[in-house]
C-alpha cells in the first residue's frame, strides 16, 4: 500500500516538473527572440566609392560585408538578394551597396582586387562579374583553392565590356588595393565577425537570412522619412 501511494504522489511531482521546465523553455525562447532584432551601429557608415545599385536618393540604404569565399554569402546571393532588389532597389525605396571582407585570407583578397578592378574600369560590369564570380565557388570543399589568377580571367572573359589585359594589370595597382584596404578598415571600423553582415540604415541585423526582418525594418525606415 505504502508503495502505491508513494507511486502515485510521483506522478503529479513529475507533470510539475515538467510544465516549470516548459514555462522556463518558453521564457528563455521569447528572451532570444526580444533580442533578436537589429543593433544601431552607432556610426555612420558612408559607401561612397562602393559598387551601388539603385536610386542615389533611395530613402533605405543597405549594405551587404561579404567574402568572395564565404559559401553563406553566395546562398544570400542566390536566395534573398534577388527578393531584395525586386521589391525595394527597383522600385526605388532602397540603394544596394557592397563592401569586401577578407575573411579568408589571400583568396578573398584576390577576389576582392579583381572585383575592385571591374568596377574602377568599368562600372556597369560589376554586378555581372559579381555574381559570375560567386557562382563558381563550389559547393563542396569551398575552403579549397578556387580563387586564382587564372579563374579570374576565366569569369572575366564571359562578361561582356570587361578588358581582361587591363584587369591583370591593374591587380597589382595601388589605386585597386587602397580601396581593398578602406574595406578592411571598415570591416574593422564596424566591428564585422561574420558575413554575410546585413546593415539597413545603420542598424545591423541579427539573422541576414530572416526575409521579413528585413522588410520589417526597412519598411520602419520608409514610414519614418
Amino acid at each position: 500500500m505504502m508503495k502505491r501511494k508513494y507511486s502515485g504522489f510521483k506522478i503529479p511531482v513529475i507533470v510539475t516538473i515538467l510544465v516549470l521546465a516548459l514555462v522556463t523553455a518558453l521564457v528563455v525562447i521569447n528572451d532570444i527572440k526580444s533580442t533578436s532584432k537589429p543593433t544601431n551601429t552607432d556610426k555612420q557608415l558612408s559607401i561612397e566609392g562602393q559598387p551601388t545599385i539603385g536610386q542615389s536618393d533611395a530613402p533605405v540604404e543597405i549594405v551587404e560585408f561579404g567574402d568572395f569565399k564565404c559559401p553563406a554569402c553566395k546562398k544570400w546571393g542566390e536566395t534573398i538578394y534577388p527578393q531584395l532588389v525586386a521589391d525595394y532597389v527597383e522600385t526605388g525605396k532602397a540603394k544596394f551597396s557592397y563592401i569586401n571582407v577578407l575573411f579568408h585570407g589571400e583568396e578573398s583578397r584576390l577576389a576582392s582586387l579583381a572585383a575592385e578592378s571591374v568596377y574602377m574600369q568599368r562600372p556597369e560590369s560589376y554586378w555581372e562579374f559579381h555574381k559570375a564570380l560567386f557562382a563558381e565557388q563550389p559547393d563542396q570543399d569551398h575552403d579549397g583553392l578556387w580563387i586564382t589568377n587564372e579563374k579570374i580571367n576565366e569569369v572575366a572573359e564571359t562578361v561582356p565590356g570587361i578588358d581582361v589585359k587591363q584587369l591583370e594589370n591593374d591587380l597589382d595597382e595601388p589605386s585597386v588595393m587602397e580601396e581593398v584596404d578602406q574595406d578592411e578598415s571598415l570591416v574593422k571600423e564596424f566591428g564585422i565577425e561574420q558575413t554575410p553582415s546585413i546593415i539597413v540604415n545603420g542598424q545591423m541585423l541579427e539573422n541576414p537570412f530572416d526575409y521579413e526582418e528585413i522588410q520589417s525594418l526597412i519598411e520602419e525606415e520608409i514610414e519614418g522619412e
